[in-house]
């Protein structure tokens, strides 16, 4: 039997209302959703997780599969592309691509660059918005680059896109834009964006692992500066260099390989807010950014194994008294540096993720507590990238 997508669709919606993820101030948004629907721009073939890789789901063999990946929840990406055993492009979940447009604050007439086409959805909501002609998108994978321009030319979609690497190039056609929208992670932001971007032109892109920001121009265009908008994971940008080692607890354990510990004592500490607590996740995200945090339970609590991608680890395990046992090697003390980082977010009086914002310009980039001038200030560097050869 053929999934009914019109009801499918539907559900969604009401979801999305019962939750509060229409945004206020962009009322566009959901009739824009419901003309530009989502499944439209899904390939024939999605890929689920079935507890040791990623497996195809094919429309014309499991429509009801199919449709229940790609409807799963609002919060749910669909992977539709895998590259070597892991995503490598999705459909993000429709409530954070609402709150990333929302964030962008388009409107009729803006030139929008749309950084990381994909399957060519967020590029026509944003034409939907910004009107016919104005949105150009730039995919660094020409089968992506084509599978889309067929969609938004089936939807009926004035956009422009074409295959190129948008973190090193200029937007087509070389004029400033109002917008950027980037529906890839990266951790520091090309300056190029920023020269692209029209003064007073607003930024919105994912950072690193975790939130995505929206910067705004600065007048003289030699700055960008804005607030954190709120959660997502997307997926990395292709063209940066390869990360040294996974994430998650198969990075950990490259990481770490056989090491012994080379330090090792007890601390005071009940490890549950590593696990649950978002806003204690951003700030230890901010303070020691290259620190990969991997929770789960154990026999007394909460455990952590923490990784910087590179050479140094720790773990902290809960024992039976509530205290916590940290084992740690590496060049650098990287579970006392996370604890320290704790300590310092509980003086700043626990901000919340929307507390912090960000900083670029040509030569340096900062992450910055409440005030981008005179607040807390940490550096952001880029990613290690793997040596040559692996």
């Amino acid at each position: 039997m053929t999934p009914d997508l019109g009801d499918l669709r539907a559900r969604l919606d009401a979801a999305m209302e019962r939750r509060g993820a229409w945004p206020d101030r962009s009322p566009w948004l959901r009739p824009a959703m419901a003309a530009l629907p989502r499944d439209r721009f899904a390939p024939d073939v999605l890929w689920r997780w079935d507890g040791t890789g990623y497996v195809p789901i094919h429309r014309d063999t499991d429509p009801d599969g199919w449709a229940g990946e790609l409807f799963a929840d609002q919060d749910a990406a669909a992977v539709t592309q895998v590259t070597a055993g892991l995503p490598s492009s999705s459909l993000s979940a429709p409530a954070v691509v609402a709150d990333m447009l929302d964030s962008l604050l388009i409107d009729p007439g803006h030139q929008v660059w749309d950084v990381g086409t994909g399957q060519g959805w967020s590029a026509a909501l944003a034409a939907w918005r910004a009107g016919p002609g104005r949105v150009v998108s730039t995919e660094l994978d020409e089968d992506l680059a084509d599978f889309a321009r067929a969609r938004l030319r089936a939807a009926g979609v004035r956009a422009t896109v074409v295959a190129a690497n948008a973190t090193s190039a200029q937007p087509p056609g070389g004029d400033q834009v109002d917008r950027i929208h980037a529906t890839y992670a990266v951790e520091t932001v090309p300056f190029g964006w920023v020269e692209a971007t029209r003064p007073g032109g607003r930024i919105v892109y994912p950072w690193g692992r975790l939130g995505h920001v929206a910067l705004t121009v600065a007048a003289d265009g030699r700055s960008a500066s804005g607030w954190v908008q709120g959660l997502g994971m997307f997926m990395a940008d292709r063209s940066a260099p390869a990360p040294r080692a996974a994430s998650g607890w198969s990075g950990y354990a490259a990481v770490r390989g056989t090491d012994e510990p080379e330090t090792e004592r007890t601390v005071a500490r009940d490890l549950l807010p590593l696990s649950e607590n978002w806003d204690l996740k951003f700030g230890l995200r901010v303070a020691v950014p290259r620190a990969q945090v991997v929770t789960g339970t154990g026999q007394w609590g909460t455990c952590a194994w923490i990784h910087d991608g590179d050479r140094s680890w720790a773990a902290l395990s809960a024992q039976h008294d509530g205290t916590a046992l940290l084992h740690q090697g590496g060049p650098r003390r990287l579970g006392d540096r996370l604890l320290a980082a704790w300590d310092q977010w509980n003086e700043l009086g626990r901000p919340s993720r929307y507390d912090y914002g960000i900083t670029v310009t040509r030569t340096e980039q900062w992450a910055w507590l409440q005030d981008a001038e005179a607040g807390p200030r940490w550096p952001i560097t880029p990613p290690l990238a793997a040596p040559a050869g692996q």
